[in-house]
């Protein structure tokens, strides 16, 4: 599980501003960009800077990226000492899957506000985009270190161990996460994956429809559930449970959209022996397209 609600990257995006802006006031003055006038001094331009961050946070909620990412891009001219100005337009480009980029803004705003656990977070998740799964849990574990109780950075520790195949640490920080807030099904869901690959299917089946107990509209779990039970031999509600998840969701029709999702060897096969079957085969070819709320 790699995707959390509706999108997980605009999930990440929120919960990286919220932690990395707390606690920052806004300025007095408008939001708005104001008029050109020579006589702005420092002091001012900084307010502006920091007052376009509070613009660009209201359009991320909106999903609006392409209004934001200008503004967020202006801030840092304008303030160009204050942290979060750089910490969002790196958030902004992880957004746009530009993680190169958003990497060497991440760690200038890492550099100017060391204390920030926020910066940590979403730099340890900009590693995991780019496959570097060490510098992923080092940061991580330095961010958790300031802030311990996070879910969504235990979650991605959890997830960089996984990548690399330290099951027990894995399944020591979803565990984590878990402990700080119950209901993080992914936490959940993810070590339930952990378990299939280890050959504990029965264990890794009570995971998942505890996950579905807690968020019965998410198809990953659904259609692990539906894997699992025709891995059994229940060939028919693991069919139809199969199809139910993918109506819910038709990406996870894709396998590489699974495998995107931290789905292991064992599972994959199992799933791809499922997809060979005649009733998926036709379920898959005449699934729609995925929602663009997805």
């Amino acid at each position: 599980m790699e995707k959390i609600t509706v999108s997980k990257r605009h999930w990440l995006l929120l919960w990286g501003l919220q932690l990395g802006l707390a606690g920052v006031a806004a300025p007095v003055f408008s939001q708005a960009i104001l008029p050109y006038t020579p006589n702005l001094d420092q002091q001012q331009l900084e307010d502006q800077g920091l007052a376009l961050t509070e613009d660009v946070v209201q359009l991320v909620r909106f999903q609006q990226y392409d209004l934001a990412f200008p503004r967020a891009k202006l801030a840092t001219q304008l303030a160009p000492e204050q942290f979060q100005t750089w910490f969002i337009l790196g958030t902004l480009y992880l957004q746009k899957e530009d993680v190169a980029p958003g990497i060497e803004v991440l760690k200038k705003a890492e550099a100017m506000a060391p204390q920030e656990a926020g910066i940590k977070f979403t730099l340890g998740n900009a590693y995991f985009q780019q496959g570097q799964y060490d510098q992923a849990v080092e940061v991580l574990l330095a961010g958790l270190a300031q802030r311990p109780d996070t879910p969504a950075a235990l979650f991605d520790l959890g997830n960089a161990y996984l990548k690399l195949v330290k099951y027990p640490d894995a399944v020591t920080a979803y565990q984590k996460a878990l402990k700080a807030e119950e209901q993080f099904w992914p936490a959940l869901n993810n070590i339930g994956l952990i378990e299939y690959e280890q050959g504990k299917i029965d264990t890794a089946l009570k995971r998942w429809q505890e996950v579905v107990k807690i968020d019965s509209e998410q198809a990953e779990p659904r259609l692990a559930i539906a894997v699992a039970l025709y891995k059994q031999g229940k060939t028919q509600e693991g069919l139809q449970k199969a199809q139910d998840a993918l109506n819910i969701d038709s990406r996870y029709g894709e396998i590489d959209f699974l495998i995107k999702n931290l789905w292991g060897e064992k599972l994959i096969a199992d799933t791809r022996a499922l997809f060979a079957t005649p009733t998926m085969v036709e379920v898959l070819r005449t699934l729609p397209p995925p929602s663009d709320d997805l």
